[in-house]
């Protein structure tokens, strides 16, 4: 079970177990220059955006200095600006309107004079090979979080293995790589061919402010929501069709779509076909807003992320810390949290009828889980800072495994 602190993982090579929890003992030396590379940072929401800024933030706090290089397909937001004491770097990105982000000013600007390393955060957009060609270049350590994600495109799906093997090449010049779930590590050591060894897992943390205690209290009735952005792959659709199953045995019903992205207006078309246009809302809540959050959060009856794919999600992990029920997909990232009993799950390919019987025992089971500590930020940057100081030292980049 997730405890307080965070896990360590150095995945033994082809064994694939977590290491004990153990708190940090690595609290000495000298401050740390780390920029962190992210696709997308601020004001844009979502899982990374989120992990990045709660531990830039957190290490700066410590005396580190945090840079956050990230791009901007809109050419609209702040260059330069200071936020939490990281400095913030934005460089223009195309195309605009699609999340490939070639932003070849990155390799420029990592600057071994400036920086000790360089930690990738994600791997799916250009942004991640320009980075690590740019590290190499400039002769500067670097490590990468993987931060793996589905996607609606089929086709892309279908070019994730090609994908892997072009950054096979640079991934394996990583000196460390960082897996957010042990289904993550798993998958990309095997995928690539990745030395174990130099494998940790580090979940999300799991962290909102306290609700307030008048907002918690008020609903118009029981309450699920729906979190991610919204892409088809989420499975906020799965969500709407199993809602006319319910209305019956819960007549107050509603349900609340949290995101936003380029499924909303199918979304809003799905929720008439079902006659359900009444009972769902959709809409984001800023990023900034975490209080709002929190407090919708907290008068939820069931938490659902019907997701194909999720490595370690934090809207989840966020419901969890405050004792929601969740209902999710059994796959991915999700099968070890169901294993440690802190949510349910369904199968992938369920259908509508049986996500709601599920949904039904949900809501009829009692209010919420008991209080299970779970990693918060805190302890997520402390294990990173213990991986900033292993690779830095270490003077070897791994090599991919010799597969038989």
């Amino acid at each position: 079970m997730l405890m307080q602190g965070y896990i360590r993982s150095d995945l033994a090579a082809g064994a694939g177990r977590v290491a004990p929890l153990h708190k940090s003992t690595d609290v000495s030396g000298p401050p740390l220059r780390v920029l962190m590379v992210a696709a997308r940072y601020l004001p844009y929401s979502g899982g990374t955006e989120t992990h990045v800024h709660e531990v830039s933030r957190r290490l700066a706090q410590a005396g580190h200095i945090v840079g956050v290089l990230t791009a901007d397909p809109t050419g609209e937001l702040k260059r330069n600006e200071q936020v939490d004491g990281v400095t913030i770097i934005r460089l223009r990105a195309w195309p605009r309107n699609r999340d490939y982000l070639f932003a070849p000013g990155i390799i420029r600007l990592i600057d071994p004079t400036k920086w000790d390393l360089i930690h990738i955060q994600g791997y799916h957009t250009l942004v991640a090979p320009l980075a690590m060609l740019g590290a190499i270049r400039s002769k500067i350590p670097f490590v990468i979080t993987f931060h793996s994600g589905g996607h609606s495109s089929g086709w892309r799906r279908w070019l994730r293995p090609l994908q892997w093997n072009l950054l096979r090449p640079l991934v394996s010049r990583a000196r460390r790589c960082i897996g957010v779930s042990r289904f993550e590590a798993e998958t990309f050591c095997n995928q690539m061919g990745l030395d174990r060894r130099r494998m940790a897992v580090i979940p999300n943390g799991a962290e909102l402010p306290q609700p307030d205690a008048a907002s918690a209290q008020q609903s118009a009735g029981r309450l699920i929501l729906s979190v991610g952005r919204l892409e088809r792959y989420k499975g906020h659709h799965r969500a709407i069709e199993a809602l006319p199953y319910l209305l019956s045995d819960f007549p107050d019903l509603q349900l609340r779509i949290i995101g936003s992205g380029p499924y909303e207006d199918d979304l809003r078309r799905l929720a008439m076909q079902c006659g359900v246009s009444d009972r769902v809302a959709i809409g984001a809540i800023s990023a900034a807003n975490r209080q709002e959050l929190s407090n919708l959060v907290a008068r939820a009856s069931l938490v659902t992320l019907l997701s194909d794919y999720e490595a370690n999600p934090v809207a989840i992990m966020e419901a969890l810390s405050l004792g929601r029920r969740v209902l999710a997909t059994a796959s991915s990232g999700f099968i070890e949290l169901a294993e440690q009993g802190l949510l349910r799950t369904v199968p992938l390919q369920s259908d509508a009828a049986s996500i709601a019987a599920a949904m039904a025992d949900e809501l009829n089971a009692p209010a919420g889980r008991p209080a299970v500590p779970l990693p918060d930020w805190q302890s997520c940057a402390d294990r990173l800072v213990d991986v900033y100081r292993a690779a830095l030292r270490d003077e070897l980049v791994f090599r991919p495994e010799v597969r038989a």
